[in-house]
């Protein structure tokens, strides 16, 4: 490894999120002098966090736990059927600020041990915003608004993005966004969630799941990029549970009525037909921009932006060499937290250690975090469908019963699993999809099988867990070209 010489380090990470830490604490364990520039500018309601990134303090944690707290809530209904006494469901409901409390509460604690960690391992943070001089030099504007400059002789951009807003009237003014309703100071009450991708009807059902009525705007189909028979299911469960959706709809204004609530208009684009409706909380989930416009990648020479403003690179390094990025900032790689670091670790071995392997960003699973759960790896049926011909792929799916769903009598109409995968014998799999309980924790080890390039001649030899959810993978047999009944003609034979 080459000494730092003129630079003051090796190695300057602006942004502290997954996979800018990742890649700055790999950096030190092979030997380099690394700083991190980390800042949060406050969302257009006043929302700032600590240190860490999306994930720990406005993404992937406190989601999980508020999906976990709306889970508990359905959980005490269902333990009635159980046999468990409960002196009156309709007294059950949910404590909005112990919750957030709660919640908040374990963020700040993740945000001390990574102050700490980062203090262990002799990484110098800087709470500052970055933006360059030079291909070497960074200018960090400090909370007093001093300025200091940094040299590194190598550095990753690692910025992550933020929640876009629609421009509409209202919406900057009156509206929140994933970076607010974690730590939103009030009970959100009636909420219109504007947006269909996996953060909008993620906040959806657990807003509505723990008692506060949902809304959601789709502008143009649910989920847009994962598998849409599978988008549909979690859709339909929602409905079930009393979410409404309202189809082909953009937002044209929000206005602040004299009550304090907020009157929302939209516009169905097909029909031309206009609605509204007075909501309590209206929150903006029509996706996210990357934070390079304030880094002035220009005076550094990088031109690899894509019109989005994201960085095009395709092994992280853009087109000045010693310049990179990892994470949500990249362009058409998944915006995961569980990629950002890996790709930040793998990227800080090429550089410190003399390591080639790259970051393969192909069938990484991921799980959606709604009332009823989707979790998948690899394609899509569509695309499989669009890569390979209908004449070519093979897709076995199968409707199943959750054990846990019989007492309570829950609805199962929505349990669905598939398999895609390539028609000619031994048929190796391309996708595997499943809607239901802990889809996380099931597709999470099918993933490495399918990394492993699994087969359906495997899977189907594979001897199940029983009785649990992530067996039924096992028992797929029926295809959707034979067209036969893929609903389940008994628990145990």
């Amino acid at each position: 490894m080459a000494p730092v010489g003129t630079y003051d380090y090796d190695l300057a990470v602006i942004g502290g999120g997954s996979g800018g830490l990742a890649c700055a604490k790999e950096a030190v364990n092979l030997g380099a002098k690394v700083t991190v520039l980390d800042y949060v500018t406050p969302s257009p309601q006043g929302t700032k966090w600590g240190l860490g990134g999306t994930c720990v303090n406005v993404g992937c944690i406190p989601k999980k736990l508020m999906h976990q707290a709306a889970l508990l809530g359905e959980s005490i209904h269902e333990a009635v059927a159980y046999g468990w006494e409960v002196p009156s469901l309709d007294a059950i409901k949910i404590n909005w600020p112990a919750l957030t409390e709660a919640v908040q509460n374990h963020i700040k604690s993740v945000n001390w041990v990574t102050r700490v960690d980062l203090r262990e391992k002799k990484i110098d943070y800087v709470n500052g915003l970055g933006e360059f001089k030079d291909a070497h030099t960074l200018i960090a504007t400090l909370k007093n608004g001093s300025k200091k400059e940094i040299t590194a002789k190598n550095i990753v951009i690692a910025v992550g993005g933020r929640p876009h807003y629609p421009d509409i009237p209202g919406a900057v003014e009156y509206c929140i966004s994933s970076d607010d309703i974690f730590s939103l100071g009030h009970p959100p009450g009636k909420t219109l969630v504007v947006g269909a991708g996996y953060i909008g009807l993620e906040c959806a059902g657990f807003l509505n799941s723990l008692g506060y009525p949902a809304t959601v705007l789709v502008r143009s189909v649910p989920l847009r990029g994962f598998d849409q028979q599978m988008a549909q299911a979690v859709t339909s469960e929602m409905e079930q549970k009393g979410v409404v959706f309202h189809n082909k709809c953009v937002p044209l204004s929000v206005e602040k009525l004299e009550t304090g609530q907020l009157k929302a208009r939209w516009q169905n684009t097909e029909t031309q037909e206009r609605g509204e409706d007075v909501f309590d909380t209206v929150l903006m989930a029509t996706g996210r921009y990357a934070l390079t416009k304030t880094l002035n990648l220009e005076a550094a020479g990088v031109t690899c932006v894509s019109n989005s403003g994201k960085i095009i690179a395709e092994t992280e390094q853009t087109n000045v060499s010693n310049i990179y990025a990892v994470g949500d900032v990249l362009e058409g790689k998944p915006e995961l937290t569980p990629v950002a670091i890996h790709a930040g670790r793998l990227l800080a071995r090429r550089m410190f250690a003399g390591a080639t392997q790259p970051m393969d960003y192909d069938n990484v699973a991921t799980t959606v975090f709604t009332p009823l759960e989707y979790g998948c790896v690899g394609l899509s049926e569509e695309t499989a469908l669009a890569r390979h011909g209908a004449d070519k792929v093979e897709v076995y799916h199968a409707f199943y019963k959750p054990t846990e769903f019989f007492i309570p009598q829950r609805n199962i109409r929505n349990c669905y699993l598939k398999a895609v995968a390539l028609r000619e014998a031994p048929q190796r799999i391309l996708g595997l999809h499943f809607v239901g309980p802990v889809a996380g924790e099931v597709i999470q080890g099918f993933a490495a099988a399918v990394k492993c390039g699994i087969t359906m001649e495997q899977l189907m030899n594979t001897v199940g867990i029983h009785p649990t959810v992530a067996e039924e993978f096992t028992r797929l047999n029926i295809t959707k070209r034979s067209g036969k009944d893929p609903n389940p003609a008994s628990c145990c034979s």
